[in-house]
């Protein structure tokens, strides 16, 4: 039996994923902030699907709350309430608008949620993933700046963990939530990248893909914003105005549904270290952002990271260092 742990799977996209996951029998570990829709999810799945849904608590913007989850799913194998770990897909994260804000651990909130957060969770589950197992991560289109989701929501800057992680404490110029967002994204990208150049170098057969799910209103992504632009992203002559000019556009069934297949489907059994994107019905491997390529930028990314969240000989596995 294949087992999935997913962020986030009991809302929007991720829940979308783990309707189709659990409907091609997977079991599956919903990991999130919201217990009592968790609880109300897994009990859906099981009951349609026969499959095992268990929960675990995790706030990806707190470094204990991770290792807190860490060690809960640690547990859960040890016990046998879960079988195994063949995917991680590392799919919440959000948008946050207003005042820069910052987490637990005192990190401007968009990148703690989006990017460091899931970084530690990858470190602290890979042990436990099996050996043909896969890392997916929820990324989006916004990370690449010469695209017009990119120009859209704020071109991204650059990918500098330090500086980000400290944004606003400077004093300098506050970053708009678009452009902090995007460039969580173009972390994102980068981390899965970086992920798959470590994992080729200790000739692991683990995958890592990085997804765009597209721009998909209706999953609530939204919800911060005024109620009138709310309900103008719903409506089907923004969507005709988003294809005509480039907006990478799909829908919460079809991106959860391809998020799924990235996790599970052999067909993407070899797609290590590729960039998906749902678009329009059609789940494809395109070309991400020039600079997510950088290498040096990534290896510096991954390093800057492990520092911030305080990783320890301990935590990291070998095949990630």
């Amino acid at each position: 039996m294949t087992s999935v742990l997913i962020t986030g799977g009991h809302s929007g996209i991720g829940l979308a994923a783990a309707r189709t996951l659990a409907a091609r029998g997977t079991d599956l570990v919903l990991a999130g902030r919201s217990p009592d829709r968790m609880r109300r999810t897994a009990g859906e799945l099981s009951a349609d699907h026969g499959v095992s849904v268990t929960t675990l608590a995790l706030d990806t913007s707190s470094l204990a709350s991770v290792r807190s989850a860490a060690a809960g799913f640690r547990a859960m194998l040890d016990s046998g309430e879960v079988s195994g770990l063949d995917a991680l897909v590392c799919n919440a994260g959000g948008r946050f608008d207003g005042d820069v804000s910052y987490s637990p651990d005192g990190y401007e909130t968009t990148f703690a949620t989006n990017c460091l957060g899931h970084f530690l969770l990858v470190e602290l589950l890979f042990p436990h993933l099996a050996g043909t197992g896969r890392v997916v991560y929820t990324a989006s289109g916004t990370h690449d700046r010469d695209s017009m989701d990119g120009r859209l929501v704020g071109a991204t800057v650059e990918p500098d963990a330090v500086a980000l992680a400290a944004h606003g404490k400077d004093g300098g110029r506050v970053l708009s939530a678009g452009k902090r967002y995007s460039t969580s994204k173009l972390c994102t990208v980068m981390y899965a990248y970086e992920l798959d150049r470590r994992l080729r170098r200790a000739d692991s057969a683990v995958s890592s893909i990085a997804f765009d799910p597209g721009s998909v209103p209706d999953t609530g992504f939204l919800r911060a914003l005024p109620k009138p632009v709310r309900w103008v992203s719903r409506t089907a002559a923004l969507n005709w105005v988003s294809k005509r000019v480039g907006v990478t556009t799909s829908d919460v069934d079809f991106s959860g549904a391809s998020l799924a297949a990235l996790a599970v489907d052999p067909r993407y059994a070899d797609a290590s270290g590729a960039y998906f994107q749902a678009h329009d019905g059609t789940l494809s491997a395109v070309r991400s952002a020039r600079l997510s390529y950088d290498e040096r930028r990534a290896a510096r990314l991954w390093d800057d990271s492990r520092r911030l969240v305080h990783l320890t000989d301990e935590e990291e596995p070998t095949p990630l260092r």
